[in-house]
């Protein structure tokens, strides 16, 4: 199997992107590499074709549970073998995992930096044919980036225990030079190569609004996504602006649930999930939540709270448009913001683990990127430039997809009046914020004012007619041009050299003051009758299948189909992300549905199926498995999806034939409950729940009560030998009958 073949059988594409290829082939040469690519673009594959392709398996180090949970199931509904290993785990579980990796069960196994060091993970580690080692979220091992990570820093340390070592690769989506170098640095990487593929996000629309009243402009803009029936995030800087913007939301009639460290952990699970599988389209939380959280069908993303750096924000508004479809990202700014988010770095300085002088060094990293992130919200000019110069690109003057470029405010001449702000910051010392800077140039009669002799400046006074936030955002955009600095420490203006030119008039000034164009909605689909049956066939699927919608297909695909209408495999297939093992198991219902669509519209001839193009999963199985090998079955009890990746394995191996071990386990569930051996039920919220039946003793079934550590309870069904068999003997006669 070649690179190629791998990214078509897994996961349905003919070609890589813009960067993929030169990562995959570097990675293939041995070579350690890093690739810096924007959340979106695709990064997670250009590890996981060569841990396919390479002997043994490949660890994954990630930083959160959620998003090895989800990844792992991603790739099991793609017929990939992998496993991951963190505290959700019971010890016995932990266990069947560090088994499954020492006989060769998993290609892939995603671990927390955590457990590098554990005794157990150790043993397995040095005793196993690990032949890669990769950084996910490289980013965290950065003290010059945000989600500083200390247990990123002993990642180098285990790979030095190995007894041979394997090729390293690192992986982010924001990372400025001096995060990157810190990465190749503090990993110890060997002459690696580096691939930038460029932070662009052409699909994602940026806007920066300063409204009035918040929480009016919230409800209008998330009322007009929900009757769209897009999902989307609200991303709130602190716990109490989550549960009030929630209710708020709630309130005016828009179902949206919340998420934040002060919830219990079972409620953040039932709101995760409930966000996740789609019976709640919004969702209000704390930058806690979304970095593990692999939906591609997220189509906004609300900053009701300015965050405290350009790269937590762009990772934040980037979990938007994940699919490749356009959405929007729109940033709601106030003064407020940059108090709140000062307080926090703050707070977090003051509770710091490290050694004073680091944390000191760390907090006063963090002031220096609120500054930008404040100079960003006040930006004049293209949103994606300045985003893309921060990262260390160019971008064009107009990107004609964000607030500036599109928006209805004109560009106007503020020289005057940023003179006036300049003047008014010299002759006042150089020591004083916005709101003093305001109060002189506006004549306020405060007791500090009068305390320091301000009333006799020549600038106090002169723009008695202006309000406070029309100076404020002078000051801003004066910032934002490097005409005037902020100090980290305090909000304290001061005078650049650039500030001499704008005083002498021989630099002029434009901005768009207040603009706050509305949001850009999404292309319509070509079809959006179509897409609306697409989408509800899908949910259903995945209410069917307990799995979380775009697990079946993203958005991106549905708007695809909806377009090109396949009304067979072949053309099914011609879907790019549409893999064999996707359209063995949906394939049948997603083209009927079109078909039947297609002829009653009228919209095009539906040739009749062949009979060779209709034949069933079930019946290409039963004829592969025909001369099956008692090898295939085990001495003790398995779950039922183990048992499937035997079956897989052995087909592969025999007739090289890829089949997703979920189609054999859908298809041996279905045969296992017909025959009456297992019981299905669905219960109120779409879960399926499965039981032993008497009848299953006789065949070697059993049911084992685990109790997770949450305390919930469930029935874990084994599978023995006559199990097994039976299995077999039902899925080959299934082309009999």
């Amino acid at each position: 199997m070649n690179k190629y073949e791998a990214l078509k059988n897994f996961f349905g594409y003919d070609s890589f992107r813009q960067g993929q290829e030169s990562l995959v082939d570097s990675i293939l040469s041995g070579r350690d590499t890093v690739g810096v690519m924007p959340t979106g673009a695709g990064k997670s594959l250009c590890y996981q074709v060569p841990a396919l392709m390479m002997e043994g398996f490949s660890i994954v180090i990630s930083p959160l549970i959620s998003l090895m949970q989800d990844q792992v199931r991603a790739l099991t509904d793609l017929g990939i073998n992998a496993a991951y290993i963190n505290s959700s785990l019971t010890q016995a579980q932990l266990y069947d995992v560090i088994t499954g990796c020492s006989n060769g069960a998993y290609k892939l196994l995603y671990v927390a930096p955590e457990r590098l060091d554990s005794e157990v993970f150790l043993d397995m580690a040095v005793h196993s044919p690990i032949s890669m080692v990769c950084v996910d979220e490289a980013h965290c091992i950065s003290q010059w980036g945000q989600d500083f990570r200390p247990s990123y820093l002993g990642i180098p340390d285990f790979i030095d225990r190995l007894p041979r070592r394997p090729v390293v690769s690192a992986f982010t989506a924001t990372a400025t030079e001096r995060v990157r170098n810190d990465i190749k640095g503090l990993l110890r990487l060997v002459s690696p190569f580096e691939a930038v593929t460029g932070f662009d996000r052409k699909n994602l629309y940026f806007e920066v609004r300063t409204p009035a009243d918040k929480d009016h402009d919230l409800i209008s803009l998330v009322k007009q996504y929900h009757e769209d029936g897009r999902s989307g995030i609200v991303y709130c800087s602190t716990r109490k602006n989550v549960e009030s913007t929630c209710d708020i939301l709630n309130r005016n009639g828009i179902p949206c649930t919340r998420y934040h460290a002060g919830l219990s952990d079972e409620e953040r699970r039932a709101n995760q999930e409930a966000f996740i599988y789609d019976r709640v389209r919004v969702i209000t939380a704390t930058n806690a939540f979304g970095m593990g959280i692999d939906k591609s069908n997220v189509s906004f993303v609300i900053h009701y709270n300015m965050p405290k750096d350009m790269e937590s924000y762009y990772q934040e508004a980037g979990r938007a448009g994940r699919d490749g479809s356009p959405s929007d990202c729109i940033l709601m700014y106030s003064g407020k913001d940059a108090a709140i988010a000062r307080y926090l770095i703050d707070k977090s300085f003051e509770e710091s683990p490290l050694e004073r002088e680091e944390a000191l060094r760390i907090k006063n990293n963090d002031l220096r990127r609120l500054n930008v992130m404040v100079s960003y919200c006040s930006h004049a000019e293209c949103l994606r430039r300045f985003i893309l110069r921060y990262f260390g690109e160019s971008g064009d003057v107009e990107c004609s997809n964000c607030s500036c470029c599109c928006g209805d405010a004109p560009l106007t001449d503020v020289t005057v009046d940023c003179q006036k702000v300049l003047s008014c910051i010299f002759r006042s010392g150089q020591c004083y914020g916005k709101k003093m800077i305001s109060d002189i140039l506006r004549g306020a009669a405060t007791e500090k004012i009068r305390e320091k002799g301000f009333e006799s400046l020549s600038v106090y006074g002169i723009m008695k007619d202006e309000k406070d936030k029309y100076i404020y955002e002078l000051c801003d955009v004066l910032t934002a041009q490097g005409i005037t600095a902020v100090s980290e420490e305090y909000p304290v203006y001061s005078l650049m050299p650039a500030a001499s030119a704008v005083l002498k008039g021989s630099r002029h000034i434009k901005a768009r003051i207040s603009a706050a164009g509305r949001a850009r909605r999404r292309a319509a689909s070509a079809d959006p009758e179509l897409r609306k049956k697409l989408i509800e066939l899908r949910d259903s699927v995945a209410r069917r299948l307990d799995v979380a919608p775009y697990i079946v297909f993203s958005d991106a695909l549905i708007e695809e189909m909806s377009v090109k209408k396949p009304v067979n495999r072949k053309q099914f297939l011609e879907v790019q992300g549409i893999t064999p093992a996707k359209a063995d198991r949906y394939g049948d219902e997603f083209t009927d549905l079109i078909a039947g669509y297609c002829t009653e519209k009228g919209i095009k001839k539906v040739p009749v199926r062949k009979r060779e193009e209709s034949v069933k999963s079930a019946e290409v199985i039963g004829e592969l498995l025909s001369d099956t090998k008692d090898s295939i079955y085990t001495e003790k009890p398995v779950q039922i999806t183990e048992f499937c990746r035997r079956v897989s394995a052995e087909i592969k191996d025999r007739t090289g034939t890829l089949i997703s071990v979920n189609s054999l386990r859908t298809l041996a569930l279905d045969a296992f409950t017909s025959e009456g051996c297992i019981q299905t039920e669905i219960d109120t919220e779409g879960h399926i729940k499965r039981t032993i039946s008497p009848r299953s003793a006789d065949l070697d079934i059993i049911g084992e009560e685990v109790t997770k550590d949450s305390g919930e309870k469930f029935i874990n069904i084994l599978y023995g030998k006559k199990a097994q068999k039976m299995v077999i003997d039902l899925l080959k006669n299934k082309q009999k009958r």
